[in-house]
């Protein structure tokens, strides 16, 4: 019977073969596993097979440490990267945010009800405009503000916070401040951010504004990947609304927060549930 703590999701990408599936399936059966949901997707243009299997063992005696080296000699004969992990456990994330506070609202009462199986040991800002707000969810707040003078110094003091508090991945929450390259290698594939436009779109500040003039008749927003190339990094997850030459530029930030949220929760969750293989420049999402 499947129950949480022996429920596991193995992930993997190698190049592309035949026989992964028969040997990742085949260990899950020697294993004495229930193979509970299974994806996979070759890729024709660069050659790459990524594969999520969520399944279930008949005890929970078995833990992963044994899984893992069980699984290592198939991974090693197919040239796998992969990692395997415990379905109940909860991701552990660093959200960052500026002075825009509904995207971090709506990600801390998600978590909070149990819709994102996520733990947020701290969330840090440029500002104190969000403080109370983190306070009365009972998470450390950590107020560094940033200046050119400052920037190198935060982001050490942001790295060393992510390996102190052992963080999963960071979470953009409408966070005001660019990202060394430096910063963003060190963390690729780990840090999510959230545009406040259907990308590729408007940049830059007041894009509802720019949307508004250019009389568009969809908005949206783009949750990705964070890369040294500022808002072009890989496309997670995306949302539209379909908006008319009514509404105003107001309308449309109103709007846009809706979107914006929306996306950013999908994002999160399908990056908690290990459910993102990332191949060069895009992404494959077992959603």
């Amino acid at each position: 019977m499947s129950t949480a703590e022996n429920d596991f999701i193995l992930t993997l990408s190698c190049p592309d073969r035949p026989g992964i599936v028969h040997a990742v399936s085949g260990f899950v059966a020697e294993a004495g596993g229930n193979i509970l949901e299974s994806a996979q997707f070759g890729d024709p243009e660069t050659g790459t097979f990524s594969m999520r299997l969520s399944f279930s063992l008949p005890s929970a005696e078995r833990v992963s440490r044994s899984l893992e080296q069980g699984f290592t000699p198939v991974a090693e004969r197919y040239g796998m990267t992969w990692s395997l992990h415990q379905s109940s456990a909860p991701s552990r994330v660093l959200i960052l945010v500026s002075r825009f506070d509904h995207c971090l609202a709506d990600l801390l009462y998600r978590q909070r009800i149990g819709e994102l199986n996520i733990e947020v040991p701290a969330v840090v800002s440029n500002h104190r405009d969000t403080y109370q707000l983190v306070a009365a969810n009972d998470i450390p707040f950590h107020h560094w503000p940033v200046t050119p003078e400052t920037k190198a110094a935060q982001e050490e003091k942001l790295l060393q916070l992510i390996d102190d508090e052992r963080i999963d991945f960071v979470v953009l929450a409408r966070y005001m401040q660019i990202l060394s390259n430096a910063f963003c290698e060190k963390l690729k594939g780990r840090i999510i951010n959230i545009h406040h436009s259907f990308l590729p779109g408007f940049k830059g500040a007041r894009p509802y504004h720019q949307a508004y003039s250019r009389g568009v008749k969809l908005i949206g927003a783009t949750a990705h990947y964070v890369t040294a190339d500022l808002d072009e990094g890989p496309i997670i997850e995306q949302g539209v609304a379909r908006v008319t030459h009514a509404q105003g530029p107001e309308d449309l930030v109103s709007i846009g927060r809706e979107i914006e949220m929306q996306v950013l929760s999908r994002a999160v969750r399908l990056q908690a549930e290990h459910r993102i293989s990332l191949i060069g420049d895009k992404t494959v999402v077992f959603a």
